[in-house]
C-alpha cells in the first residue's frame, strides 16, 4: 500500500527537474526582442536607418562679379587711398594712364619728392587675363608698371621694388593697391563689408574644388597657398588708410584672388541666370450657352 505514494511522490520529482533542465536548455526572450539565431546559423544585418548613404555635396564655387576696364575709366585714384594721382583713360589707340606717383628723394628717404608722367596718357599695353582681371602695363621707362584692374581700383603687381629716377633723385614706390580716396568711402561701409563676404566665401570654396581636383601634393601646396593669403592680404593692406575700419583693400585683394582661382579652373565666364518659368496660358473662357 505504501508503494505507490512513493512512485508518486518520484514521477513529481521527475516531472520539475526535466521542467527545470528544458527551462535551462532555452534563453530567457524578453518581449519585442529578436529571437537568437540557432547554431551555425547566419542573420542579416538589420537594414540601417535613413535609406542609401547621402552623396558628398560637389563644391562648387559661387559667382563672383569680374570687373572690367569700365570700372575704373575716369576715376581718379591715389595710392593706398591717399597718394599720388592716377587716371585710366581710352584712348584712340586702346588705353592709357595719366600718373603722379609720390616719393622721397634717394639721397634723403624723409624728404619728399613727386614725379608726374606727363599730362598726356601714358600708352598701356594689354596682357590678358593670366589672373582673371584685365592686366596692363604701363610703358614708361623710368618706372615700368604692371597692374591689374578690379572693381574701382588696380592692383600693381609688378616691380617688386621701388623705382629710381635719376633725372629727378627721386624713388617712388607704385605698389599695393591704387583706389578712390579713402574719406569717400565711409558711406559705401555695408556695400564693401558685404562683397568681401561673398568674396571670402568664394575664395573658400574655389581652393576646396583646387583640391579635389589634385593629387596629394597639390592639395598639400594648395593648403600652403590658402594659409598663406592672410598674411599676403595684410602685408599688401596695411598701409591702405582706413583699413581697419572699412577694409575695402582686404575686399578687392579677396576678389582678386578669387578671380585667379577662377581662371586657374578655366573659369571664363559667368554662370547663366535660371531661365524664368513661362507663364501658363490663360483658360478659354467656355461660350454661354442661352437659358430657355
Amino acid at each position: 500500500m505504501n508503494r505507490h505514494p512513493r512512485l508518486a511522490s518520484s514521477l513529481v520529482l521527475l516531472a520539475l527537474v526535466g521542467g527545470t533542465t528544458l527551462a535551462c536548455a532555452q534563453p530567457l526572450q524578453l518581449p519585442g526582442a529578436q529571437p537568437l539565431n540557432q547554431a551555425g546559423a547566419h542573420q542579416a544585418a538589420p537594414p540601417a536607418s535613413g535609406g542609401a548613404p547621402a552623396t558628398p555635396r560637389a563644391h562648387v564655387m559661387p559667382a563672383i562679379k569680374v570687373a572690367g576696364e569700365e570700372a575704373i575709366i575716369g576715376r581718379t585714384l591715389r595710392r593706398n587711398g591717399g597718394f599720388g594721382e592716377a587716371v585710366f583713360e581710352k584712348t584712340a589707340a586702346g588705353y592709357g594712364l595719366k600718373l603722379k606717383a609720390e616719393g622721397f628723394q634717394a639721397s634723403n628717404l624723409v624728404e619728399p619728392c613727386a614725379i608726374s608722367f606727363g599730362d598726356a596718357p601714358v600708352p598701356l599695353t594689354s596682357l590678358g587675363r593670366p589672373a582673371g582681371v584685365p592686366r596692363y602695363k604701363l610703358e614708361a621707362s623710368i618706372c615700368p608698371i604692371v597692374f591689374d584692374v578690379l572693381d574701382g581700383a588696380f592692383l600693381v603687381v609688378e616691380p617688386a621694388q621701388p623705382c629710381v629716377v635719376e633725372t629727378a633723385a627721386c624713388r617712388i614706390d607704385p605698389r599695393g593697391l591704387w583706389g578712390p580716396d579713402s574719406r569717400t568711402l565711409v558711406s559705401r561701409a555695408k556695400e564693401i563689408e558685404s562683397a568681401r563676404g561673398t568674396a571670402e566665401r568664394a575664395v573658400r570654396e574655389g581652393y576646396r574644388v583646387l583640391g579635389a581636383k589634385g593629387d596629394a601634393v597639390d592639395q598639400r601646396a594648395i593648403a600652403r597657398e590658402q594659409a598663406s593669403f592672410s598674411a599676403e592680404r595684410e602685408l599688401t593692406c596695411r598701409d591702405f588708410q582706413r583699413e581697419g575700419s572699412l577694409g575695402f583693400c582686404g575686399a578687392r585683394v579677396t576678389e582678386a584672388r578669387a578671380a585667379s582661382i577662377r581662371a586657374r579652373l578655366g573659369i571664363t565666364s559667368e554662370p547663366k541666370p535660371a531661365a524664368k518659368p513661362k507663364p501658363r496660358p490663360k483658360p478659354t473662357p467656355l461660350p454661354l450657352t442661352p437659358t430657355q
